[in-house]
């Protein structure tokens, strides 16, 4: 059993998606992250861990970005290093867990929709606040870094999900720049947050789920 854990931390560690990825406009890093692994080392040295199925892309140069008017104290994180989290709380409840993308001193991000927990309830982390509930991530992991250095980080996707259909559609929950087709989801997942009309749920015998363990 120790044996395992540890193959499984050293997997898990193997992968992690490099600054530089991260180094990229958020709407080619959002499609990208479709599939990735979001990882959390817990108390105990447990791991807890899901497959990225749903992302939305936000940039300076349009209105529905924190960023868009402003640059202040709540959301100079948006401005930061690529790779870092920037965590905010919605509505006075939610916290919102997006990973900052792009350049220094360029609001640019990716917003973490969905993501499917292998041995869990399809819906447990599908939708912004469900992830960041089951993650467990709040104001305090804000700014922290995604590639290696903290608890938390992100490995690139097996090779299972790389011949999986992704879905481009318009972002959710916005009053502006409603046209902008900048969110992506994992067409066979049954955790998407909100599917696009016309798509239906894929029935469970045909569906996409997360591998048990993680696929070393």
């Amino acid at each position: 059993m120790e044996s395992h854990k540890n193959q499984t931390l050293n997997a898990l560690m193997h992968q992690i998606l490099s600054r530089s990825f991260f180094e990229r406009p958020a709407e080619l890093v959002a499609p990208d992250l479709i599939g990735c692994i979001l990882v959390k080392r817990e108390k105990g040295q447990k791991l807890l861990w899901g497959v990225i199925v749903e992302t939305e892309a936000y940039s300076q140069n349009e209105p529905a970005c924190h960023g868009y008017k402003r640059r202040t104290s709540s959301n100079e994180t948006l401005f930061g290093p690529p790779g870092n989290l920037y965590i905010y709380l919605t509505y006075g409840i939610h916290h919102c867990i997006n990973i900052v993308t792009g350049s220094d001193n360029w609001a640019n991000g990716v917003l973490l929709r969905a993501i499917a927990l292998p041995n869990e309830t399809e819906r447990i982390a599908a939708g912004p606040g469900l992830l960041a509930k089951r993650f467990d991530l709040d104001i305090s992991y804000d700014n922290l870094s995604v590639t290696g250095e903290n608890n938390v980080w992100v490995v690139s996707k097996p090779s299972t999900t790389n011949k999986q259909k992704i879905v481009n559609s318009t972002r959710i929950g916005i009053s502006a720049a409603k046209n902008l087709k900048w969110r992506w989801y994992l067409k066979a997942s049954r955790s998407i947050s909100k599917r696009e009309t016309g798509d239906p749920l894929p029935p469970v015998e045909s569906a996409w789920f997360p591998e048990v363990t993680y696929p070393i």
